[in-house]
């Protein structure tokens, strides 16, 4: 069974202050696993996280990863405009986009963040618009099936991203013509996996390429990217991976593959966004439907523009009523939301027990991918987030959208505006 990180009185206490829904994040959780990553990685002298930013892009939430000595990846203008305003700065940041506009690549080489180049065809197109900065990253596309003991874990060559191998290559040599002196290596084949394998089966993947790279270019490679793709158990039944294992396994390639290379100088950065936070955040809502038709139905004051991975992926997020953690579950429901689709279901037939309107209802996992996939479809507002202080004092760090925050981009009339505001 997954258990809450806060239990009903709490919940009861904090939804005095702040109405449902909302998402709740676990400061204490957050910080205490940013220790652990960073324990795993403690045998490399240059390891770094940097926190993906569009998994929680909330300013309270990246300033206590930078407390903790994180970065950021950041994938667009706005995200960078954000890490600025929290005071990360320089090769904090690292910036992967793809299908890049000029503003974002000038406001990236403003901030001297590392920049990962996703495609050969960026080279040109970034020296065009601003002066190559001496350290730059690329990003691998391996193409076909990416394997873990004959198991397909994910199919890097139908994805978007990346350079193929013989254009890292060409890349190389290009970058090396135009002045850069020291680069990174990238990769991204799977998502939201648990198995302690596929760090370590990546690592040996992009170190091999390294030390092909640094043969055939002779460029110096002083960090390589792991990315993200570590995943959390959302089912209860599932295991967490476990990141200490991970890192052993990550160190055990490095000295198998770069230490012999003399390349033991290199660096190893990760960027994990659903590992850092999505097990220390949740959606907290109340039941306030319930319907009997063909099926039973319970009804939440939110929806899937609060959380839409359900809708969007099938995503499984466990659900507690709160206060009846220890009834049977023996009531079997379909959990919606109030959208105009039929989609809007965080939960189908999900055993639960009874479940009563007024119960506050949590649902698991949220702390990332969570709000940030929030929408305004059907005029819905997004929510509030509220962080669980370490002292167990609460904070608001975002409020809710208010009506007139919907309608602040719409050009009214001013006889429209007198009505409506």
């Amino acid at each position: 069974m997954k258990k809450t990180f806060v239990n009903l009185e709490q919940l009861q206490e904090i939804t005095q202050k702040h109405p449902t829904p909302f998402h709740l994040y676990d400061e204490k959780g957050i910080r205490e696993n940013a220790r652990r990553l960073k324990k795993a990685f403690e045998w490399n002298k240059g390891f770094k996280e940097y926190f993906a930013v569009k998994a929680t892009p909330n300013p309270t939430i990246m300033n206590i990863l930078r407390e903790e000595g994180c970065g950021v990846d950041c994938s667009s203008l706005t995200e960078l405009m954000l890490s600025e305003a929290v005071g990360f700065n320089g090769h904090e940041i690292m910036f992967s986009s793809n299908v890049t506009p000029v503003e974002d690549f000038k406001y990236a080489k403003k901030m001297d963040a590392i920049i990962n180049f996703d495609d050969i065809t960026h080279i040109d197109y970034f020296n065009n618009i601003a002066e190559m900065p001496e350290t730059i990253c690329c990003r691998y596309n391996p193409g076909g099936d990416f394997k873990i003991s004959n198991a397909i874990m994910d199919k890097p060559g139908e994805a978007k991203y990346g350079f193929t191998r013989s254009q890292l290559t060409e890349g190389f040599i290009k970058l090396k013509n135009l002045g850069v002196k020291h680069f990174g290596l990238h990769a991204f084949l799977a998502s939201n996996t648990t198995t302690n394998e596929y760090y370590p089966e990546l690592a040996r993947i992009l170190f091999k390429t390294a030390v092909e790279l640094n043969r055939e270019t002779g460029a110096h490679i002083s960090f390589i990217n792991l990315s993200g793709g570590v995943g959390i158990p959302y089912r209860p039944e599932q295991n967490p991976a476990d990141i200490m294992a991970i890192g052993e396994g990550v160190r055990q390639a490095y000295d198998e593959v770069l230490v012999p290379a003399g390349m033991d100088d290199v660096a190893i950065y990760t960027e994990l966004g659903r590992f850092m936070l999505g097990p220390y955040g949740c959606l907290v809502t109340t039941a306030i439907h319930e319907k009997h038709i063909h099926k039973e139905y319970i009804g939440l004051d939110a929806c899937a523009a609060n959380l839409m991975r359900p809708a969007m992926y099938g995503a499984y997020h466990h659900i507690t009523v709160m206060g009846k953690e220890n009834l049977p579950c023996d009531h079997k429901y379909d959990i919606t939301g109030g959208l105009c689709e039929n989609n809007d279901k965080f939960a189908i037939d999900r055993m639960l027990p009874k479940i009563d309107v007024g119960d506050l209802i949590v649902i698991h996992d949220t702390g990332a991918h969570g709000f940030a996939m929030g929408y305004n479809y059907n005029g819905k507002l997004r929510s509030a987030e509220v962080l669980l202080k370490e002292d167990g004092s609460t904070e608001l760090i975002r409020r809710a959208e208010t009506p007139a925050d919907y309608f602040a981009t719409l050009n009214f009339t001013d006889f429209m505006k007198k009505n409506l505001f």
